[in-house]
C-alpha cells in the first residue's frame, strides 16, 4: 500500500544495570538495523532511548514524527510495562508497529497464554503454576519439567539447571526461580525432541507464514539439556552459544511442517498477534507438535532467527521494514475511518460526545484497561467478548464511549440485570489514565443513570474487587452516591473479596 512519506520515531529501552545486560544491548543491533533500512528508503528518523513509561510520554508529547517503530523491549520500573508502549503510542494519536497492547500482555505472561492456547485447543506441553511461597502439591503429569518464570523475555531466568528430571528436585528449583526473579514459576513438562521456530509476517491482515527453522543442539550429551537457554541465546564463547545451530529451512516431511504452520498460525491469532511474531514448538517422539511459546516481540536484529527467516523467504529486510511501518498506517487509517463512519447517536457533552461504541473503537478501549494496571489477562480477554457482544447487538450490554472525533477518552457497560425486576448492572467503566479527574467517568455513570430512570430502572449495582489497585474506584463510587451493600469474601481469589455497591433511582430513592 501506498504510505506517502511518513517520518519515524525509533524507540527502545535503554538498558537496566542487572545481570541480563547481554540481552538488553542486543536491542542495540536492532536499533541500527532498523535505521539502516529507513536510511535506504530515504524516511526520515531519529532513534530515542527511555526509561520508563513517563519518559515515553515527555518523547512523544513532543514528537513530530507520525510512525513509532517500536523496539522497547524493557524498562526499568516494572517488567510488564514495556507492554504498555503501544496502548500509549495510540494515545498520542501515532501509528505504531508491532503488536498492540493486548497481544503483548497476552502473549508476555506465559501462563496465562498457556492457558488461552490450551482452551482454543491448540497443543500445549502440560503444566502447573506456583507461586512465591507455593507448596508443591501432586503433579498429575510425568517428568522430565523446566521450570521457568512467567514474566521474563530473551531466556532471561532460564538455564540448564531450569531442567528437573524428577519431581523430586523441583523445590530447589522453583525456589531459585523465585528468588531470582520475584515471579511466579511455571512447572511444564519438558520434551527432549525437535526444536522448531516459526516466523510470521503479516501485511495488512494477510500473514505469511516464513520457511520453518530447526535449532540444533550439535555435541549436547546426556548431561547437558537441549534448551535455548540465556547462555545459549547471548553468551558468546559458551558451548551452548557455540553449538546451538540453527538451520532454515527445517528438514520435515510436508504433513507434519504443514501441520506446524496451521498451529502456529492459529497461536498467533489466539494471541491476538500483528505485524510480526515467532512460534516455538517442540516435537515430541511420535513427532507431534506442541506450542512452547508465542513471541509477540521476537529479536528482529540481522543475526537473529525472524531475519534469517526473511532471508530464506527472499523478503529484503528493507521490505520488512517497510512492510511493518506500512501496517501501521493502515491499522491507524483504518481506526479513523470506522469512526467517521459511526452513524450513532451521540450526546454532546462540550469537549467531548457520550455514544454508542462501535467495532472500530475495540483496541483503543482494550488499550485503555490495559494502560490502567489493574485488569489481569483473562479480564481483559472478557472485555474483548463484551465489546463484541455489544457490537453485533447482543441486547444484554449497553455499551458506550466518551470520545473526542476518533480518540476514545472513556468507556461504559451497562445492562440489566437477568432475573430481577428493575436492577441494572455496571458491568465495566474505565477511562484514560492520563485524563484521571477530569469528570469524564462522573459524566459516564451519570448518561448511565439518566438512561436508566427514564426506562424506570429501580437499582443499580456495581461489583468490583477489594485488591488495592482498586481503592480509587471504590473511592470514586462512594463519591457518586454509592454504598456498599454485601462482601462476599475470597470470591475473586485468596483474600481477594468482591465488593458490592449499589444506588436506588427514581421512586426508589426518594423513599425511606
Amino acid at each position: 500500500m501506498a504510505s506517502g512519506r511518513p517520518s519515524v520515531l525509533i524507540v527502545y529501552g535503554e538498558s537496566r544495570p542487572s545481570r541480563f545486560q547481554a540481552s538488553d544491548a542486543g536491542v542495540l543491533d536492532e536499533v541500527r538495523a532498523v535505521s539502516t533500512a529507513l536510511d535506504g528508503s530515504g524516511l526520515a528518523h531519529r532513534s530515542v532511548s527511555v526509561r520508563t513509561l513517563q519518559d515515553l510520554t515527555a518523547v512523544l508529547s513532543g514528537a513530530d514524527e507520525t510512525v513509532v517503530f517500536n523496539l522497547v523491549e524493557v524498562l526499568w520500573a516494572d517488567p510488564q510495562d514495556y507492554n504498555y508502549v503501544p496502548a500509549l503510542v495510540e494515545a498520542f494519536d501515532k501509528a505504531c508497529t508491532g503488536n498492540n497492547t493486548t497481544g503483548m500482555l497476552l502473549a508476555h505472561d506465559k501462563w496465562w497464554s498457556k492457558a488461552l492456547l490450551t482452551s482454543a485447543g491448540i497443543p500445549c506441553p502440560p503444566a502447573i503454576l506456583l507461586e512465591p511461597g507455593q507448596p508443591i502439591s501432586d503433579i498429575n503429569f510425568k517428568g522430565p519439567y523446566i521450570v521457568k518464570p512467567t514474566r521474563c523475555d530473551a531466556s532471561e531466568g532460564l538455564d540448564n539447571e531450569n531442567v528437573v528430571e524428577s519431581a523430586s528436585g523441583l523445590t530447589k528449583v522453583v525456589e531459585m526461580v523465585w528468588a531470582s526473579t520475584g515471579q511466579a514459576a511455571m512447572v511444564e513438562q519438558f520434551i527432549d525432541g525437535r526444536e522448531i521456530n516459526v516466523s510470521i509476517l503479516w501485511e495488512q491482515d494477510r500473514p505469511q507464514v516464513l520457511p520453518l527453522a530447526e535449532i540444533e543442539f550439535r555435541g549436547f550429551g546426556p548431561d547437558r539439556p537441549k534448551i535455548v537457554g540465556y547462555r545459549a541465546k547471548w553468551i558468546q564463547g559458551s558451548f551452548e552459544y557455540e553449538n546451538t545451530v540453527r538451520v532454515i529451512p527445517a528438514e520435515l516431511d510436508g504433513r507434519t511442517a504443514g501441520l506446524i504452520r496451521q498451529i502456529s498460525l492459529a497461536a498467533c491469532r489466539t494471541l491476538e498477534c500483528l505485524d510480526y511474531c515467532r512460534v516455538d514448538l517442540r516435537l515430541d517422539a511420535s513427532g507431534r507438535p506442541s506450542v512452547l511459546e508465542v513471541n509477540p516481540n521476537p529479536d528482529i536484529s540481522p543475526e537473529a532467527g525472524f531475519a534469517a527467516a526473511l532471508d530464506a523467504a527472499g523478503i529484503s529486510y528493507q521490505r520488512f521494514i517497510q512492510i511493518a511501518i506500512d501496517n501501521a498506517i493502515w491499522r491507524r487509517q483504518k481506526a479513523r475511518a470506522g469512526s467517521a463512519q459511526s452513524a450513532s447517536p451521540a450526546v454532546d457533552t462540550g469537549p467531548y460526545q457520550i455514544r454508542r461504541s462501535m467495532a472500530a473503537d475495540r483496541d483503543q478501549i482494550i488499550g485503555i484497561l490495559v494502560a490502567s494496571k489493574v485488569f489481569r489477562p483473562d479480564e481483559l480477554a472478557i472485555a474483548r467478548e463484551v465489546m463484541d457482544a455489544a457490537t453485533a447487538g447482543d441486547s444484554s450490554y449497553e455499551s458506550y464511549v466518551a470520545a473526542n472525533g476518533e480518540q476514545v477518552l472513556g468507556w461504559i457497560c451497562f445492562g440489566k440485570t437477568p432475573c430481577t425486576i428493575g436492577t441494572y448492572d455496571i458491568y465495566w467503566l474505565v477511562v484514560r489514565p492520563d485524563l484521571s479527574g477530569r469528570g469524564i467517568g462522573r459524566r459516564l455513570v451519570r448518561f448511565a443513570e439518566e438512561q436508566l430512570t427514564r426506562r424506570g430502572a429501580r437499582l443499580i449495582a456495581i461489583e468490583t474487587s477489594s485488591r488495592q489497585a482498586y481503592v480509587p474506584a471504590r473511592c470514586f463510587y462512594h463519591r457518586l452516591g454509592y454504598k456498599q451493600s454485601s462482601l462476599v469474601k475470597d470470591f475473586y481469589g485468596p483474600g481477594d473479596d468482591k465488593v458490592i455497591y449499589t444506588k436506588a433511582l427514581g421512586r426508589a430513592a426518594t423513599q425511606p
